[in-house]
């Protein structure tokens, strides 16, 4: 699990990085909580995300935002973090430009980060959220969702209400082409301090379902060619972060 730095738009960005075996891996990208509120790289359910990927044979990524750990700069309220993520993808997808899929997961903030992510950068074919803060940070950017994916909760989290996140499901799934699994873990709170393993087995089951490793005509990278820049993608789905 080597250490790699990255050139972000403030400077050093301190990640963990493992590349597959494979020629054509699929590669994810993992995002962590609230940098604010203790959030790192090294938290317990980022972590847990990173190494299921791992296991699922994905080159993976997880990293630091800004101001924290060794990565330089310092919080800006979702706005730099979202270019932090940005900055990191384009790093995973220079050591991967044959990677058949790419996916994005996130916990809590780094949720919110993670499908804001996936609007602007549309090589992203499908994300994992987990307790993703709805009640807290505005996802009505997500109009149409262009991705399916898997977004789970404790069901006793005390944080987020499940109504916020039940009305966020219901709004994403009802949109043509889109499947959202929502899974609530029983006996978990926002933090599945007693139930890391088995979320680890909700987000296992859906990669080994979903993953299409190889089943794409053509790599992600080739469809990446006439994406748009960062700057475009920037300017063309402009949103403010929601404020804390």
């Amino acid at each position: 699990m080597p250490e790699v730095i990255i050139n972000g738009p403030e400077g050093r960005i301190e990640g963990r990085y493992h590349h597959a075996r494979g020629t054509n891996a699929p590669m994810a990208l993992v995002l962590h909580p609230h940098p604010l509120h203790g959030g790192t790289m090294n938290n317990k359910i980022v972590y847990t995300l990173y190494q299921c990927f791992v296991k699922r044979g994905f080159s993976t990524l997880r990293f630091n935002f800004r101001g924290v750990g060794r990565s330089q700069g310092s919080f800006d309220r979702g706005e730099g973090e979202l270019a932090d993520a940005a900055a990191a993808l384009d790093w995973l997808q220079g050591y991967n430009p044959n990677a058949p899929t790419c996916w994005v997961a996130g916990y809590s903030f780094g949720a919110w980060i993670g499908m804001q992510l996936l609007m602007r950068r549309p090589e992203i074919d499908a994300f994992i959220s987990v307790s993703p803060p709805a009640n807290q940070y505005d996802f009505s950017f997500l109009a149409p969702c262009p991705s399916s994916g898997l977004i789970l909760q404790g069901d006793q989290d005390n944080l987020v209400p499940h109504e916020s996140v039940q009305k966020l499901v219901h709004k994403l799934a009802h949109q043509r082409d889109i499947k959202i699994e929502y899974r609530k873990i029983p006996g978990s709170d926002h933090f599945f301090l007693e139930s890391t393993g088995t979320l680890a087995t909700h987000v296992d089951n859906y990669i080994v379902a979903h993953a299409r490793i190889g089943e794409r005509a053509a790599p992600a990278a080739a469809g990446r060619t006439s994406a748009p820049t960062r700057g475009s993608r920037s300017r063309a789905r402009s949103m403010s972060p929601a404020p804390l």
